[in-house]
C-alpha cells in the first residue's frame, strides 16, 4: 500500500520523523486518493481503456475538491504529504506543484519543523528544475516564520542554499531563489555568509574567503550579499550608493582592490579540477576559465565596486580583466558577461586613464558584441569628460613615453637601447655599441645584466606597434568622415603626437585660412600663412590636375604614404546606379573564395554572418560603418550555385551593395543619391578590394583545375575591364616605370603591362596580375612566393597586387635567367 511505503520511505532517523509520520496520518484520505489515482493511470494506458480514464478524471476532481476544503492544520499536513509522495515510478513523474502552490499560499500557522521537513525534501529531488520549483514554493512558507522560527530552520536554509549553488538551473531562477534564501539567512544571523556564496576553490576569491573566515562581521556579510545582488549589466544609482556605504562600513575598499587584481591576473580555474564552468560544457573537455557561471554575479559586483571605490590601480586591472575574459589567445575561455562588466565599469570610473584603456581595448578585442559595448563605453566616457566620442578617441591615444620624434632611449650596460617608430608600420628595438655600431639583436651584456629592463623595452615596442596599427586604421577611416579640426587642436593631438604624428606627417592635409579657402599642403610641410582649421585631403574633392600633380610629386620625391591617399581610388555614382536608385550591382555576380573573403571582412573591420549549412546561413550580409558612424554600407553575398564545400561553402557569389543611415538607435535604408560622396566612395572602395583580392580571377592556379562550372567566369573576369583600383594601379605604373631599369622593355597597353623578354612577349593584366603570352594569348601560370616583394621598385603606397605585377615584370624581362622548369616549359610551349 502507498501509505505504508510513504511511512517507511519518510523515515530519516532524525528529529523530524515524527512530523512526517503525523502529517501522513492526518491526511490518510489523501494518500488513499493518490494511490487510487496511480492505479487508474496504469489501467488507462493505451487507447481502449476509456472507462478507466474517466475514473481517473473523477479521482482528480475529488482530490482538488477535498484539498480546497482543507483548513490550516490539515492543509499543512496535505502539503507535506504531497511533497513526500512526489517521485518517479514505472508510469511517470509524480509531482504536485499545482496542488502545493495554492495550499502554501492559503494556509497559515507554519511551524519551523514543518518548514524544515519541506526544505529537506526539496533538496532530495534529483532534477535541478524540480528542486528549484519546489524550493520556491517552500520559501513561501519559510517567509511566514518569525525571527525565532527562521533561526530554527537555519541549518536547512543553509543546506538548500548550498544545493542551489551546486546544481544546474536557469540563471534568472537561481538568482531569484538565492536572493530569497539569503534574505532569510540574514534575518536569522546578520553576520552569516552562506556556504557557496564565496567560491572556496576560486583563486580570485581567496582574499574574500580569508576575510570572511578571519574577521566575519555583519557589515562584511551585508556587503557580500549586496555584491551578489547585481544581476544586470549595469547597476542602478541606488545600488551604487548602497555599495559605497557598505564598503566603507565593512572597511572593504582594499579588499575589493585585491579581489579585482586576482580576477585580472590570478591563476585560472581548470575544468579537470573544478568542473565545467557552465552547464553546456561537459567536464571531459579540458580548458581553463576565470569565473564559474554560478559565481558570475559576485565577480561582476566586485568589478563595479572596484570602479566605484576608486583605487589608483582600478583602470589597469579593469582593462586587463576585460582583455583576459574577452580577448583572443588569453589562455582562458571567454566570459562575455564579465568582460562586458569590466568595459562598462571602465567607462564609469571618471579617470582620464580609462580613455586610453578603452581605446587600446578597441584594437585588441575582436568579438562583435564586445566591440559594440566598447563603442558605447567610449561615448559614455566622452560624456563624462565633456567631449564628443571622436574627440575622446583622439585624445586617449597613448604616447608610451616616447619623445615627439617617436623614440625612446635608455642606457644599459654601456649600450644605448632605442625603441623607435620607423615608418607607418615599423617599430624597431636597436642596440648601439660604445663604438657607434648598431645591432637589432640584444648583446649578451644587456641580456645577462639587465633582463628585466630588456623585457620592459620589448613589451613597450610591442605596445607601440599595437598603437601604431590602430592609429593607422583610425586615421584611414577618417577619409570617409569629412571631419575638421581647429588648427591648435590638430597640432596637439595629431601632428605633435609621438605615435599619431609619424602617420600624420606622411599625409596631405588641407588648411583653411581667414579667407575661407582650403589649401592643400605636402607631407612634412608647414601650412602657409595663419591656418585656422584643418581637414584630411581626399581626391574626390580635388580637381583632376591637382590629383595628377600630387601623384607625380610623391613619386618624384619618393614619398611613401602610410596608406593610399594621393593614389586613392574614387568611386562616383554611375548611370546604372542612378537607375537602380537604392542599390548598386557594380560588384555583383563575382565568384570569390569565401573563407578568404570572410577573413578580409574582419581585417577591414566589417561585421558579417558566416555562410554555412544552417538556418540563415544562405543569406550573407557584411556591414561596416562610415562617416563617423552615421552611415552604414551593406554588402550582400551568398553561397555560389551548386557549391558543395561542406559545412561552409568554398566559394561565394557577390550581390548588391546598399546603404543605411543612422536614425536614433535604428538604421534606415536610403537611396544612393543621398549618400555623401566621401562615404559612397570609401565604402565602394572596400567592396572593390574584397572582390579584387578574393575573386577566383586573381587565382593563378585556377586553370589547373580543368573545366568546371566557373571556368567561363574566370576567363571573362581575369582579363576583363579594369576596376577603379586597377585604373589607379595603371596610373601609378605610368609614373614608376620610367624610373626602372627595365623601362625599355615595358609598355602600358590598355588593360595590360606588356613586357618584352628575350624568349617572348608577355601581357600582365593590371587587375588580376595574371599573364598572357603573345602571339596567341596562351596563359602563363606563375605562382607568387609567400614572402614580401624584393623592394626593387619604390612604391608610393602599399599595394600587394602592384608589387606582384612589378615582380613578374622584372622576372619576365630577364626570362633567359629563369630557372624554374615549370615556367620555362610554359614559355617554350607558348613560343
Amino acid at each position: 500500500m502507498l501509505y505504508d511505503a510513504l511511512v517507511a520511505e519518510s523515515r530519516r532517523n532524525d528529529s523530524l520523523d515524527d512530523v512526517r509520520s503525523a502529517a501522513l496520518h492526518r491526511v490518510r484520505w489523501l494518500v488513499d486518493l493518490l494511490e487510487r489515482q496511480r492505479t487508474e493511470l496504469r489501467r488507462s494506458m493505451g487507447n481502449v481503456h476509456r472507462r478507466f480514464r474517466a475514473e481517473g478524471a473523477a479521482t482528480r476532481a475529488e482530490i482538488d475538491g477535498r484539498l480546497a476544503a482543507c483548513v490550516d492544520e490539515e492543509g499543512r499536513a496535505a502539503v507535506l504529504c504531497l511533497m513526500l509522495a512526489a517521485c518517479f515510478d514505472d508510469t511517470r513523474l509524480w509531482q504536485y506543484h499545482t496542488e502545493i502552490g495554492p495550499l502554501i499560499s492559503r494556509v497559515r500557522g507554519w511551524t519551523p519543523d514543518e518548514v524544515a521537513v519541506m526544505l529537506r525534501r526539496a533538496t532530495e529531488y534529483d532534477m535541478g528544475s524540480w528542486f528549484a520549483r519546489s524550493l520556491g514554493l517552500v520559501l513561501n512558507a519559510a517567509e511566514q516564520l518569525g525571527a525565532d522560527g527562521r533561526r530554527a530552520v537555519m541549518p536547512w536554509l543553509r543546506h538548500a542554499h548550498a544545493n542551489l549553488m551546486a546544481i544546474t538551473v536557469e540563471a534568472r531562477l537561481r538568482a531569484s531563489l538565492a536572493q530569497r534564501l539569503r534574505a532569510l539567512l540574514a534575518s536569522a544571523d546578520e553576520a552569516y555568509i552562506p556556504e557557496g556564496l564565496i567560491p572556496a576553490d576560486a583563486p580570485w576569491a581567496a582574499p574574500l574567503c580569508d576575510r570572511a573566515k578571519t574577521s566575519p562581521t555583519p557589515e562584511l556579510a551585508g556587503f557580500v550579499r549586496h555584491l551578489v545582488s547585481l544581476s544586470g549589466p549595469r547597476p542602478s544609482q541606488r545600488w551604487r550608493r548602497r555599495c559605497l556605504e557598505l564598503a566603507d562600513a565593512a572597511s572593504a575598499r582594499d579588499l575589493v582592490a585585491d579581489v579585482l587584481r586576482a580576477l585580472a591576473g590570478g591563476d585560472p580555474l581548470c575544468s579537470r579540477g573544478s568542473g565545467a564552468h557552465t552547464g553546456w560544457l561537459h567536464d571531459g573537455y579540458h580548458y581553463h576559465y576565470v569565473v564559474h557561471q554560478n559565481d558570475g554575479d559576485l565577480a561582476r559586483g566586485i568589478v563595479w565596486a572596484a570602479a566605484l571605490t576608486g583605487d589608483p590601480t582600478v583602470v589597469q586591472h579593469l582593462a586587463a580583466l576585460a582583455l583576459r575574459s574577452g580577448g583572443l589567445g588569453t589562455g582562458v575561455i571567454a566570459d562575455l558577461k564579465l568582460a562586458g562588466a569590466a568595459i562598462n565599469a571602465l567607462a564609469e570610473t571618471g579617470d582620464p586613464a580609462s580613455l586610453e584603456a578603452l581605446w587600446r581595448l578597441q584594437t585588441q578585442v575582436k568579438h562583435r558584441a564586445l566591440r559594440k559595448q566598447l563603442g558605447t563605453a567610449l561615448v559614455t566616457a566622452a560624456g563624462k569628460q565633456g567631449i564628443t566620442a571622436g574627440q575622446l578617441i583622439e585624445r586617449s591615444v597613448p604616447d608610451h613615453g616616447l619623445a615627439p620624434d617617436g623614440r625612446l632611449e635608455r642606457e644599459l650596460g654601456g649600450y644605448r637601447v632605442r625603441v623607435a617608430i620607423e615608418g607607418a608600420a615599423t617599430v624597431r628595438l636597436t642596440f648601439t655599441r660604445p663604438d657607434g655600431g648598431t645591432s637589432r639583436t640584444a648583446p649578451a651584456a644587456v641580456k645577462d645584466g639587465f633582463p628585466d629592463e630588456l623585457q620592459e623595452l620589448k613589451t613597450l615596442a610591442k605596445k607601440v606597434r599595437g598603437t601604431l596599427s590602430g592609429e593607422r586604421a583610425r586615421i584611414e577611416a577618417l577619409m570617409s568622415a569629412g571631419r575638421e579640426w581647429p588648427y591648435d587642436e590638430w597640432c596637439r593631438y595629431y601632428r605633435d603626437h609621438p605615435v599619431t604624428g609619424v602617420l600624420v606627417r606622411g599625409l596631405i592635409w588641407e588648411f583653411q585660412e581667414a579667407d575661407g579657402e582650403w589649401r592643400a599642403v605636402a607631407p612634412m610641410a608647414e601650412p602657409p600663412g595663419r591656418a585656422e582649421r584643418v581637414r584630411l585631403w581626399h581626391p574626390i574633392r580635388a580637381s583632376t590636375d591637382d590629383i595628377s600633380t600630387w601623384r607625380e610629386r610623391l613619386v618624384a620625391e619618393r614619398l611613401r604614404q602610410p596608406f593610399k591617399q594621393a593614389f586613392r581610388e574614387i568611386y562616383v555614382l554611375t548611370p546604372a546606379e542612378e537607375e537602380t536608385a537604392v542599390y548598386s550591382n557594380r560588384f555583383a555576380a563575382h565568384i570569390v573564395h569565401y573563407r578568404q573573403l570572410y577573413a578580409l571582412f574582419k581585417e577591414r573591420g566589417w561585421q558579417a554572418n558566416f555562410l554555412g549549412r544552417y538556418d540563415g546561413g544562405y543569406d550573407g550580409k557584411a556591414r561596416a560603418e562610415f562617416g563617423d558612424g552615421e552611415w552604414r554600407a551593406c554588402f550582400h553575398h551568398e553561397p555560389a550555385a551548386d557549391d558543395d564545400g561542406g559545412y561552409a561553402p568554398e566559394h561565394a557569389a557577390t550581390d548588391q551593395v546598399r546603404f543605411e543611415r543612422r536614425d536614433g538607435r535604428r538604421w534606415r535604408e536610403v537611396p544612393l543619391a543621398e549618400v555623401p560622396p566621401l562615404v559612397f566612395s570609401e565604402a565602394m572602395r572596400d567592396v572593390d578590394l574584397f572582390v579584387g583580392v578574393t575573386s577566383i580571377a586573381a587565382d593563378p592556379d585556377w586553370t589547373d583545375r580543368g573545366e568546371d562550372r566557373y571556368a567561363g567566369y574566370w576567363r571573362t573576369a581575369t582579363f576583363g575591364a579594369l576596376t577603379a583600383s586597377a585604373e589607379v594601379r595603371r596610373e601609378a605604373l605610368e609614373r614608376i616605370l620610367p624610373r626602372l631599369k627595365i623601362a625599355g622593355r615595358c609598355t602600358l597597353d590598355g588593360r595590360f603591362l606588356l613586357v618584352r623578354g628575350d624568349l617572348g612577349t608577355y601581357k600582365i593584366h593590371l587587375g588580376s596580375a595574371n599573364i598572357l603570352m603573345e602571339p596567341d594569348d596562351a596563359y602563363l601560370c606563375i605562382v607568387p612566393s609567400r614572402g614580401k616583394g624584393d623592394g626593387t621598385a619604390f612604391l608610393p603606397f602599399e599595394d600587394d597586387r602592384l608589387s606582384l605585377i612589378l615582380s613578374k615584370a622584372f622576372l619576365l624581362a630577364a626570362d633567359t635567367k629563369i630557372t624554374d622548369e615549370s615556367i620555362l616549359t610554359q614559355i617554350k610551349r607558348g613560343a
